[in-house]
């Protein structure tokens, strides 16, 4: 019997990837009331708005002092920019990322140097970066990828054996910890996105720049304007990246918010494991890895399903109505526009099985039991199918010959 999807059947309604509204709905009268009082301020760029959020992320990220700027983006730009990475220098990070890690580097003319990944936990390895590191290498970034801290202790260890300041790439990891810390205070800088489908999201692009050391943060804040040091004189040439009075004014409604969404994606994370246990699918799907040094805030839940079978998974999960997204399916030193730095495809094997092999689920704050309990009944119904369709394909087995 053919399934009937209604909006008063949950067990077959669809299920976005993630769902703002929901999370909007619960604090709709907090951000109106925000959002009202920037306006009749009419003070719309830094101003008050943003200095208190950046004393209360600083204060969040147990952090020296945070800076905000325009995007995700321009922080990983800005911080390089304050290590003064430029032509001739070389920044080791992750081709298994969004394409602003390496972006950022070569925004300043400096040479992205790419290495592989752990295959457990799709972060940078520290194995690889060893082996990379030249006399030309400026820094690394790290990305503390789908909510994860990257190994920071192998990683701290190569930046004081090389004299190597570390930019952490925080951008999906807000409130993840590693070894007690939070994410944003283990480098030179921490970096952060506030584009709305981060765990802490704004109306918007927004982001934000972590650092305990104080002559960064003040070279930071002359950067994102321009390099002037008040009164238009320019020490040094910047950019525009200034935080919207707007987006602060939301974010801080959210920010005390953010640990109880991170916990209820936690809740998601392990409801699907017990799920997916239960319905026999671990044969099939590899889960996150969550390392026993930290606290994963699962800005993705990413599963693994090996050989040629990805594409028809998703395929299937879309028929049935279920959100799912593919990150990142081309690794970046197999773009286009990186071309130039003369990669090639077997070069980085980890971080190519994992863009042909991974698939990430809904798993926001809001996200209900029934709403998980569909996605892995799709999941299921995918599956069965996918290996149906491999047993007609190879329906024949080879005789064993006895020995005489």
């Amino acid at each position: 019997m053919t399934e009937v999807l209604t909006p008063s059947n949950p067990l077959s309604s669809p299920v976005p990837l993630i769902d703002l509204t929901a999370q909007y709905r619960m604090i709709q009268h907090q951000i109106t009331s925000a959002v009202q009082r920037v306006l009749s301020s009419q003070c719309f760029i830094l101003g008050d708005e943003v200095n208190e959020l950046e004393c209360d992320a600083a204060q969040y990220c147990d952090a020296q002092d945070a800076i905000g700027c325009a995007s995700g983006s321009d922080a990983l730009l800005l911080s390089l920019m304050a290590l003064d990475v430029g032509p001739g220098d070389e920044v080791i990070t992750s081709p298994f990322t969004f394409f602003a890690t390496a972006g950022a580097i070569a925004r300043t003319g400096a040479t992205p140097v790419f290495v592989d990944i752990d295959p457990e936990t799709y972060c940078i390895s520290p194995g690889a970066i060893s082996d990379a590191i030249t006399s030309r290498t400026k820094a690394m970034i790290p990305v503390h990828l789908f909510g994860q801290c990257a190994d920071m202790d192998a990683l701290q260890r190569l930046s004081v054996k090389h004299d190597i300041p570390i930019v952490e790439d925080a951008c999906q990891a807000i409130g993840a910890e590693y070894g007690g810390r939070k994410a944003g205070v283990l480098g030179a800088t921490g970096c952060f996105s506030f584009f709305p489908t981060k765990n802490l999201g704004g109306a918007g692009d927004g982001g934000m720049i972590t650092t305990d050391d104080p002559e960064l943060s003040k070279r930071i804040r002359r950067l994102r304007v321009h390099g002037d040091v008040g009164g238009y004189t320019h020490q040094e040439l910047g950019i525009n990246s200034r935080l919207d009075a707007l987006q602060a004014a939301i974010l801080r409604v959210k920010l005390p918010l953010l640990d109880q969404w991170s916990d209820a994606r936690r809740t998601n994370a392990e409801r699907y494991r017990q799920l997916l246990s239960d319905r026999g699918l671990l044969d099939d799907l590899e889960l996150p890895v969550e390392k026993s040094y930290g606290k994963h805030v699962y800005n993705q839940f990413t599963v693994r399903i090996r050989g040629d079978r990805r594409d028809a998974l998703v395929k299937g999960l879309r028929e049935r109505q279920i959100g799912c997204n593919i990150y990142y399916p081309v690794p970046l030193h197999l773009q286009k526009c990186f071309e130039h730095l003369g990669y090639e495809a077997g070069d980085m094997p980890e971080s190519e099985s994992a863009s042909h092999e991974v698939v990430s689920l809904p798993v926001f704050p809001e996200l209900t039991e029934a709403q998980a309990v569909r996605v892995v009944d799709a999941l299921a119904q995918t599956l069965a199918s996918i290996n149906r369709a491999s047993t007609v394909a190879f329906p024949f087995t080879i005789p064993q010959i006895k020995a005489a």
